[in-house]
Order: C-alpha cells, then structure tokens, then sequence
C-alpha cells in the first residue's frame, strides 16, 4: 500500500491527513461501546437516557447516567492506535474527527481533535450551548448544578435527537483531505459514516475495523484492513511514513 500526496515538493505544506475514528478504537483502551453487544444499551434504556427526549422528561436519571459513563471513562489510556496517529504529526497535518466523547486521543497527544458527538469531560449551560466548563470524570454533575447565568448545566454530549457538532467544519475539512482514514466504525451510524463521502476521489481512503460495513466499491480508492484498530494501525504505517 503506497501512495502519492497532492502536495508538491516545491510546497512544503504538510498534506492533511483526517482520521474519522468510532467506538473501536476507544474499546481497546477498556472503554464500553454503546451499540455493540454488551455494550451500554444493553444496560440502559436509550430513550429514557440517550435522547433529546429523556433529559427533558427525567434530567435527573440522564445525569445519573452520565455520572456512571464517566466513572467507566477514567482510568482508560491511550492505546498504539491513538499514539500512531498522534506520531503521524511529524508527517501530516492531522486532523481527528471523532464520534467517541472520550478524550483519549488529545491524551495521545494529537493536537486537532473535533468532537461532533461533545465530549464527557466538559458541561454546557442549558439556557446558552456556547457557555463550555470543564468538568473532570471524578466530578459528578447533579441537578442544581448551574451556569453563570443560574441555569442547569448539562453534559456537552450529543443526545439523539440533537444535530451533532461542527458538522460543516467537518465535511469541509473531509473535502480538503489528501488522506482520509476511517479507524474503528462499521461506518454505519450517519451523518458521521457518510462524511468519507466528502474526500476527494483521488484521496487515498483506508478502513480500519474488523467488521467493516460499507461497499469498497461506493469509496474511490478505498483498502479495508479487516483488524481491530492498533494492529491495522501498525500495519498500516509504513505506508503513511514519509521521507
């Protein structure tokens, strides 16, 4: 698997390299899935805490439920997949557009990190979305917990229901990208699986997931590596180093 970048020699402009990332990547650090078997909505019901709905009918038990969410999420570290693509730095200009609402790859180090589901370490004014707080996994967040403006803070997660963030930046980004990686999803959840639709179609496109979930036929320049994420990680790299 070799591959030429857009960019010329004469441009010393790192080429853009965007990492679409899923639950399977997190996994490996410890953390549940929420949709695959044994996962989280095996536990919980997802319309009485995952939804636009739940928090308005019952916030109390949503909260209760993202308080045990981040207790899970604590102790998780960042495994080779996460440090790979934080290396590709030294290479690329690295942009990760992730649906997992952990932190696990700005703990890797990677310095572009857009969350389009929110993140689990920070809270949100119910009453203004753009007033963020950080709020730490060993901090739970209950009713009667307000912003500056006196209303209810509520966890900066994207319930179902709600659109996702930063979705034009992404699809934007996506369009630029002179390699695309799509690292730990069946890219089966929309919108976020149908943002590798937006790559160039002379893009190098790669999938990493061992059930990957998607016609290589619809993706121009599309190679499955069908292994979990740090191995297709691994084998993929010597084709990203660059001299």
């Amino acid at each position: 698997m070799t591959f030429s970048s857009s960019k010329s020699e004469s441009n010393p402009t790192k080429p853009l390299l965007i990492a679409l990332t899923g639950a399977g990547i997190s996994a490996e650090s410890g953390i549940p899935t929420f949709r695959d078997e044994g996962g989280i909505w095996d536990e919980y019901d997802l319309m009485e805490v995952g939804t636009a709905q739940g928090w308005r009918s019952n916030p109390a038990k949503v909260l209760g439920f993202i308080n045990d969410v981040k207790m899970r999420f604590a102790d998780a570290k960042p495994n080779p997949a996460h440090q790979i693509l934080a290396q590709l730095e030294k290479y690329y200009r690295v942009v990760v557009i992730t649906q997992n609402i952990d932190t696990l790859h700005e703990d890797a180090g990677s310095s572009e990190v857009i969350h389009i589901h929110g993140r689990i370490d920070q809270v949100r004014s119910t009453s203004d979305p753009n007033l963020l707080y950080d709020w730490p996994a060993e901090k739970p967040l209950n009713i009667g917990d307000l912003c500056e403006l006196g209303s209810q803070l509520r966890p900066h997660t994207v319930f179902f229901g709600e659109n996702v963030l930063q979705m034009d930046e992404s699809e934007d980004l996506v369009s630029q990208a002179d390699v695309v990686l799509v690292i730990g999803t069946s890219m089966q959840v929309m919108p976020a699986a149908g943002l590798v639709l937006y790559a160039p179609e002379e893009a190098p496109k790669f999938l990493i997931d061992p059930e990957p979930g998607i016609d290589k036929e619809l993706v121009p320049r599309l190679e499955i590596i069908a292994e979990k994420a740090s191995l297709g990680m691994e084998i993929l790299l010597p084709a990203l180093e660059r001299d």
